[in-house]
């Protein structure tokens, strides 16, 4: 169904970009709950086509000037019927988010935003830091460097080992450059907004997604978990997420540690027998695959880079810097990331503490809703103790856009999605069936608290 209006009155262009092996179907439900809280006089919905399934092989590079071509022709065809938009938002769901950045910063180098207000930019399950696995050592190499190659250009740059366009960095990094084109976009955006899920998101972790140093989510027995108020059990408190458990509350047996060791075990069987049985046969299915289609997706950039896919790629190669069987193969990619377990800097280490933030420093990034700015502003920290996790094994070029992406503020929002174990596709709604309705308390919270019209 269409829902993206056939008012000539809405001034308002929303934008909203899928992730990795996606299509527009994908956003369905988020575009039907745009127009219901927004009637098309007043919001302009361009769901974003030429990048649907293995199409989004072909790199962050190339899915942003598709989608900048995009909506440049679907503000010329409004414009010649007599429609003329003044305000923007982007909204990108998994890999869509990090598309929808690069769009940002072509639209930023050409002067788009100086004719066009940009107001939100939202991410959903975004892996901002890339998707390689906080390892370090032998476990690095195989699996963020063999993991890499699966996935054509998009995969060469979600694992951040590309070269970009002879930079010596990943083009992810290039994208949290304070001095790019990219940072300078969204920082004129009137409100930036990022959903990250804490568990069984199998696609992307809650680091990337939540642009964070560490996981205090790791071992939720140990935590006490605040919701924000009225998106209980669903959304957390944003400024004191988890609190540590007091002694007294942990305490338990020898009996119940066996209990909670053998259930732990019982529960994890199906995916051992699932990696004793399924894994090699899914494995050689999605290698396969992932050849056929990285030799058509590397066809479609040669075509792309002559000017003989549609699209002139001369009018986007600007400066950089201002200064200088597709659901089993992505089911089967998806159980071997979530396999792999973070490693963490060692305490007291000079590594570790050269990662460690002045200890009076407030986090820009924290997410205020409309609801309870005024009162944030009032009582800026909670009372009550804060939970310290420790510091992932990152690469050090992830520290760095950590805070370069921090400084330029995103409200961000953890989300934890529990009655399903696919919280990637729950949290945007991805399939429109019940046992997603935890995501649409998240798209509730982001209609009513964030998203300015």
């Amino acid at each position: 169904m269409d829902y993206t209006g056939s008012s000539r009155e809405a001034q308002h262009l929303c934008v909203l970009v899928h992730g990795l092996w996606g299509n527009p179907n994908h956003l369905e439900v988020m575009a039907k709950s745009l127009r219901e809280k927004h009637p098309e006089e007043n919001l302009h919905i361009l769901v974003a086509k030429r990048n649907s399934g293995s199409f989004t092989y072909d790199g962050i590079e190339l899915g942003g000037e598709r989608v900048c071509q995009e909506i440049e022709e679907e503000i010329e065809k409004l414009a010649k019927a007599g429609q003329e938009i003044k305000r923007i938002s982007l909204v990108g769901y998994s890999l869509g988010g990090l598309v929808a950045c690069f769009c940002v910063g072509l639209l930023y180098s050409k002067g788009f935003f100086e004719k066009i207000t940009p107001v939100n930019f939202a991410s959903f399950a975004t892996p901002h830091l890339g998707v390689r696995t906080p390892l370090r050592g032998w476990h690095n190499h195989i699996w963020n460097v063999l993991g890499a190659r699966t996935l054509s250009a998009s995969g060469r740059q979600l694992f951040t080992i590309d070269n970009f366009r002879e930079t010596g960095k990943p083009l992810l990094e290039v994208l949290a450059d304070p001095e790019s084109i990219f940072i300078k976009g969204l920082a004129l955006f009137e409100r930036r907004t990022l959903y990250t899920n804490i568990v069984n998101d199998r696609s992307a972790v809650y680091y990337t997604t939540g642009i964070s140093k560490s996981d205090p989510f790791t071992n939720l027995d140990k935590v006490k978990i605040n919701y924000l108020k009225g998106y209980e059990d669903v959304i957390l408190d944003p400024q004191t997420p988890v609190e540590p458990i007091e002694p007294e509350e942990t305490h338990s047996t020898g009996y119940a540690n066996i209990v909670r060791s053998s259930q732990t075990t019982i529960g994890r069987l199906p995916l051992f027998l699932a990696m004793i049985f399924f894994i090699p046969v899914g494995v050689v299915a999605f290698l396969i695959n992932s050849g056929v289609q990285s030799l058509r997706s590397n066809r479609r950039i040669r075509l792309h880079e002559r000017g003989l896919a549609g699209i002139q790629p001369s009018n986007y190669r600007v400066p950089l810097l201002i200064t200088g069987m597709r659901e089993a193969v992505e089911d089967v990619y998806e159980n071997l990331n979530s396999a792999q377990d973070n490693e963490y800097l060692v305490v007291g280490t000079e590594e570790e503490a050269a990662q460690e933030e002045p200890a009076d420093r407030p986090q820009s990034s924290r997410g205020q809703s409309k609801s309870n700015s005024s009162a944030d502003d009032e009582n800026p920290e909670k009372p009550g103790p804060r939970y310290e996790a420790p510091t992932l094994a990152l690469a050090p070029y992830q520290f760095q856009m950590v805070q370069a992406l921090d400084n330029v503020g995103f409200r961000k929002y953890p989300v934890y999605i529990h009655k399903v174990r696919h919280s990637h596709a729950a949290i945007v709604v991805r399939v429109d069936k019940p046992s997603f309705d935890e995501g649409r308390v998240v798209l509730r919270h982001w209609l009513d608290e964030e998203f300015l019209l």
